[in-house]
């Protein structure tokens, strides 16, 4: 009885030791608890985010919060309490603490329209085992960079027709301008991914182009503005505010009948060939999925997932790209050199070409670094409670983090706001491998970067050699806004000169 007595003394008595612990460390490494974290009163923080257009300037939230709060802050909207984290070294805690099976944010609305519909979850919405044995399977065909060279030729047939294209814009006006570039990337990003997913073209740079793919375009595009109000409404306001719901659901409804039409489509051309006894083969990653043995619900959830996500990576990184370069003409004709220089006779680059363009990386890392593509990202931990930047996050708190801030921080990177990628090249820099992640870090990091970097080279390498980019007027700043994902705040207008 005695040593039972005295097991169950002494558990009682850890939580008092700990805090005995804790008392007696110094007041600077003391743990302190989310009551003592500085952050908006919930008022201001709804007069930021509806009364200063702030669902649309939450990158510069993030600066603004930083500088008034510090590293970590709090934000409370309704029940949910957010902590933002805008630090390398902080950014680098929360994701070493994550544990096997990371979650991101709850992306909430995506899921209720999964479930309201019966549709399976992708890669952006699953968690758990089911993410984990899909993250995988892909992981083989989209993060080896050996499997994915093999997608160069597929992606070059692409790119030509992106350059046909251009070249026909820009003969339409006698100065050679283009307007809203986004557009065409938009455009050529969807055709790239699908050529990727499904092995076959579908007409997205057509000189006209087909009304379901410009439906899709359309539907990514409201999808994502109706994201960010959807998850800010709680849901008793969607009964009294019916429309912004209805209109995110319709979005998903388009892109998942999009999605689907080609998935059956490939897969019916499967079974006939299967009829007639030819050997069944493909290299597109509908083919992977399907032959694995992946229940078709969620084939064509990861999909359709794949495809949004693959659209804005390409089409904002490469409008960015060019906008910055038209307006440092000394880094456009260097990098123009870098990529003459590696072709020597050849027209058409190949993956293995990029190896021998250093300064292409830097500045597609630059770009990014100015203009990530998702400004923030966000995690919570599920199954503990963690230490970041002395304090105690409890368990299944959400936590943002910051990058936007934290990749135009002047501690981190000289002259933040300047596009100057030769940073990238110079060892002195000794950027924090935190400071700049775009594609994210770790087991939820962006499975398909090394396909989009791919196909950004390539497409960029190409323009380059048959154009000359220039703006559309002299001082033509175009500055970002958030769309839950990072994008240009009105159309980029480019002059493209052949060559």
């Amino acid at each position: 009885m005695l040593p039972q007595t005295l097991k169950v003394t002494g558990r009682s008595a850890l939580p008092l030791l700990r805090w005995a612990d804790v008392m007696r460390a110094p007041p600077s490494q003391q743990v302190k608890t989310l009551e003592h974290m500085p952050g908006p009163s919930s008022a201001g923080f709804l007069w930021d985010l509806f009364f200063r257009r702030g669902l649309t300037r939450l990158h510069q939230m993030q600066l603004e919060g930083r500088s008034k709060y510090g590293p970590v802050w709090k934000a409370r909207f309704g029940p949910i309490l957010t902590v933002h984290v805008a630090e390398p070294d902080l950014i680098e805690q929360v994701l070493r603490q994550e544990g096997p099976q990371p979650m991101r944010s709850d992306l909430s609305s995506w899921k209720d329209y999964r479930r309201l519909r019966g549709e399976g979850f992708g890669l952006l919405t699953a968690e758990g085992e089911e993410w984990q044995s899909v993250r995988r399977l892909l992981g083989k065909h989209m993060l080896r960079p050996k499997a994915v060279e093999a997608y160069d030729l597929t992606l070059n047939s692409v790119v030509t027709d992106l350059v046909e294209k251009l070249r026909l814009r820009q003969r339409e006006n006698a100065s050679g301008l283009v307007s809203d570039v986004s557009a065409e990337f938009y455009r050529f990003g969807l055709e790239g991914i699908s050529s990727v997913l499904f092995e076959s073209r579908i007409g997205c740079l057509d000189p006209v182009v087909p009304v379901e793919t410009e439906r899709f375009i359309q539907s990514i595009n409201s999808m994502f503005v109706m994201t960010l109000l959807t998850m800010a409404m709680p849901q008793w306001l969607h009964r009294l505010l019916p429309k912004p719901w209805e209109t995110f659901c319709r979005c998903w409804d388009d892109m998942f009948r999009f999605a689907k039409g080609h998935i059956d489509q490939r897969l019916e051309e499967e079974r006939q060939k299967m009829s007639r006894g030819e050997r069944l083969e493909g290299r597109y990653l509908t083919y992977y999925l399907s032959q694995a043995g992946v229940p078709l619900k969620s084939v064509y959830s990861n999909v359709t997932e794949l495809l949004l996500a693959g659209v804005d990576t390409i089409s904002s990184t490469l409008s960015w790209s060019l906008y910055e370069l038209s307006r440092h003409q000394g880094v456009q004709k260097a990098l123009r050199d870098e990529v003459l220089s590696v072709m020597k006779d050849r027209s058409v680059p190949n993956a293995g070409d990029v190896a021998a363009m250093p300064l292409m990386k830097a500045v597609i890392k630059e770009i990014l670094r100015l203009y990530p593509v998702i400004p923030a990202n966000a995690r919570v931990i599920p199954d503990k409670d963690i230490k970041v930047g002395g304090y105690l996050i409890p368990r299944n708190t959400l936590i943002t983090l910051c990058h936007y801030a934290t990749s135009r921080d002047p501690k981190h990177f000289r002259d933040p706001d300047s596009f100057v990628p030769q940073r990238w090249l110079s060892r002195s820099e000794g950027n924090h491998p935190f400071a700049s992640v775009p594609f994210g870090v770790g087991k939820r990091s962006c499975i398909g970067r090394r396909i989009a970097e791919l196909e950004l080279y390539l497409a960029l390498s190409r323009i380059l050699m048959h154009f000359d980019v220039e703006p559309a007027k002299e001082n033509d700043t175009v500055r970002p806004m958030t769309r839950t994902l990072l994008v240009p705040e009105r159309p980029i207008n480019l002059r493209f000169v052949e060559r």
